[in-house]
C-alpha cells in the first residue's frame, strides 16, 4: 500500500517549520503535543547513559524549554532524515552545548515546561533494564513502541467514534498477537454472526491498522519513499529485543 503525497502535506517536519515563524501558534502547539508523546524515548535515552532520573527529568525539562524557543528552532538544519534522528541529534547538541547553562538557569527558579509522567517512566525503564541494548537502541525501540501505540490509539478512536468500541476492544488482540486465547468461533457467537463474517471484520480492522501505521509513519519522515524502509527498520528493532 502506497502513501500518496497529500500525507505530507502536514509532516512533524512541516510542524517544527512552521513552528519557527513568530505568527504560527497553532504549529507551536502541535510541536508541543509531539513533545509530549515523544519524550519517553529520549528519557530512556538519558537513563540508559547513567543519569538518575531527577538528573533525566531536569535535562529533558530544560531541552524542551530550549528546543521549543523560537531561536533555537531557527538554528535547525531540516537536513532531511528521520524526524526520530533529528530529535536525538537536538537532544544530543543539547547535551554538549547547553546543558550547563540551563542547569545554572534552573537552580535559579526556571519552572517546569511540561507535565511528565516520571513515575511511569521509571516504572517502564524498569522493564528495559533487563536489556542489554545501547542507549541508541533502546531510544529507537522505545520510539517504535510510542508509535505503534499512537496508531493503536487513533484505530481505537475511530472504532469507538463509528459505535464499533465494544468489537475493536474484543478484535484488536487480532492485530497484536495477543488474542486472550478467544477463538472466532467463540468471539463469532458473542457477537451473533458467522465466523466468516467475523475474520472480514478482522481482516478491515487489519487493513485500518496498516493504513494508519503508513500514515503515522510519513508524519516522520521526508518523502514517501522512505516509509517503507522506515517501516522495516522500526519492526527490525522490535524483534531484536
Amino acid at each position: 500500500m502506497n502513501v500518496g503525497t497529500s500525507t505530507f502535506a502536514t509532516t512533524h517536519w512541516s510542524v517544527v517549520l512552521a513552528a519557527r515563524e513568530p505568527a504560527s501558534p497553532q504549529a507551536a502547539a502541535a510541536l508541543e503535543e509531539l513533545c509530549r508523546a515523544y519524550w519517553y524515548p529520549l528519557y530512556a535515552y538519558v537513563r540508559r547513559q547513567g543519569r538518575s532520573a531527577h538528573d533525566a527529568e531536569d535535562l529533558l525539562q530544560s531541552f524542551f524549554v530550549r528546543f521549543l524557543e523560537k531561536d533555537f528552532l531557527h538554528q535547525v538544519d531540516r537536513a532531511k532524515g528521520r524526524f526520530r534522528s533529528f530529535l536525538l541529534g537536538a537532544l544530543n547538541h543539547f547535551l554538549a552545548n547547553e546543558w550547563d547553562k540551563a542547569r545554572s538557569q534552573k537552580r535559579g527558579g526556571q519552572a517546569h515546561f511540561l507535565s511528565l509522567d516520571t513515575g511511569q517512566a521509571e516504572r517502564w525503564y524498569g522493564e528495559d533494564l533487563a536489556s542489554d541494548l545501547t542507549p541508541e537502541k533502546l531510544y529507537e525501540q522505545r520510539w517504535a513502541c510510542v508509535l505503534l501505540e499512537r496508531v493503536m490509539q487513533r484505530l481505537e478512536h475511530d472504532s469507538e467514534s463509528a459505535g464499533k468500541g465494544d468489537s475493536f476492544a474484543a478484535l484488536k488482540g487480532f492485530l497484536i498477537g495477543e488474542d486472550g486465547g478467544q477463538s472466532y468461533p467463540d468471539l463469532a457467537a458473542q457477537f451473533g454472526v458467522t465466523e466468516a463474517a467475523l475474520k472480514m471484520r478482522v481482516q478491515r480492522l487489519r487493513h485500518r491498522y496498516q493504513r494508519l501505521l503508513r500514515e503515522e509513519i510519513a508524519q516522520t519522515v521526508t518523502s514517501p519513499e522512505e516509509v517503507e524502509d522506515e517501516i522495516r527498520h522500526l519492526f527490525s528493532i522490535l524483534s531484536s529485543s
